[in-house]
């Protein structure tokens, strides 16, 4: 398993009338810790573009436990569970300054071969950067 955290801070405009992060928005803070737990791995979305590699979202669960709120610092933590072979899964939890967990959630993305928009393996780098993680 690998996981990696990042920390954001919850804008004004991220929140809704009750005053809570819009839970709309999450799918936008969970794509920011998917990019940079593959970013920490080495690899970057970018650079698996240019390979001709498309990662589109597959499915997406998300339970809210309690609200978040402007100006909050959250805590995302995200997890690999298990080692991407065509579909590639992720765990999120967020949390906020006191550790409290808020949200979890799930999204498992399909690499997509550009070329012929069709599903395809993991890219090598991908496979070699986790093997570690997931190794006998």
């Amino acid at each position: 398993m690998y996981t990696s955290k990042i920390k954001l801070r919850v804008r004004y405009a991220e929140t809704d009338q009750m005053g809570y992060v819009y839970y709309g928005n999450y799918a936008q803070y969970f794509e920011v810790a998917r990019v940079e737990a593959l970013r920490s791995l080495g690899r970057s979305y970018k650079e698996l573009e240019k390979e001709g590699v498309m990662l589109p979202v597959r499915d997406y669960q998300v339970v809210f436990h309690k609200p978040a709120y402007y100006d909050e610092e959250l805590t995302i933590e995200t997890c690999i569970p298990t080692m991407p072979a065509v579909r590639f899964p992720f765990e999120y939890k967020v949390y906020n300054t006191e550790n409290e967990l808020l949200t979890e959630a799930r999204t498992t993305l399909v690499f997509i071969a550009r070329d012929t928009g069709k599903p395809c393996a993991a890219p090598a780098q991908i496979v070699q950067a986790l093997d570690k993680y997931f190794g006998d």
